[in-house]
């Protein structure tokens, strides 16, 4: 028997997306952003949503643009404290040590130690409630060489990238592979 928790923002699991993005005076900010992923292949896109309130909100509404980056676990305290302080106080990059990099083609930063970036450009907003969901055309895909596998394809494992649990706000590490996508489903009938 299923137990009712009524409406909740519980999801499981929640990517860790680090959004990059320029202030109005050029200077580089990044923020935790737990509601967020792909929302469509062509073009390919993704989304995120954010509060008003937030310095990244209006540092995307006036660039047009933003990055989203994927922190490996190596990076989860960096990770956790871009979500715990505003970049309108405090200058994110000179308290972690990160480094900031400025994208060739969107006008926004990224993050040259994580392993994965989607650069993005905004084509839509989208007023929910509380939150305002940015749309953005992943333009380019930026990934370290050593997260690639042999068959050249991006290896989960060696991004290790972060999870979030929202109910217990608390992060994790990707588990086991279970099987191929689109294949292992098969077994139960012949398709």
């Amino acid at each position: 028997m299923k137990k009712s928790l009524g409406a909740k923002t519980i999801v499981y699991p929640t990517p860790v997306f680090i959004v990059g993005t320029y202030d109005k005076a050029g200077k580089p900010n990044v923020m935790n952003v737990a509601w967020g992923g792909l929302c469509c292949s062509s073009p390919p896109s993704v989304a995120v949503s954010l509060r008003k309130a937030t310095y990244t909100y209006g540092n995307i509404v006036d660039r047009k643009a933003f990055t989203v980056n994927i922190p490996s676990e190596s990076h989860v305290k960096e990770a956790d404290y871009f979500g715990i302080v505003s970049g309108g106080k405090e200058d994110k990059f000179s308290v972690t040590g990160l480094t900031p990099v400025k994208s060739d083609l969107v006008d926004a930063p990224y993050i040259k130690e994580f392993p994965l970036i989607l650069e993005c450009k905004l084509t839509h907003t989208v007023e929910i409630g509380l939150h305002t969901q940015f749309i953005g055309e992943i333009v380019d895909v930026k990934a370290d060489e050593s997260v690639f596998g042999e068959d050249g394809a991006i290896d989960i494992d060696k991004i290790h990238p972060i999870l979030y649990a929202p109910e217990v706000r608390a992060y994790y590490g990707v588990g086991r592979c279970l099987g191929k996508a689109f294949s292992i489903g098969k077994q139960i009938k012949s398709i």
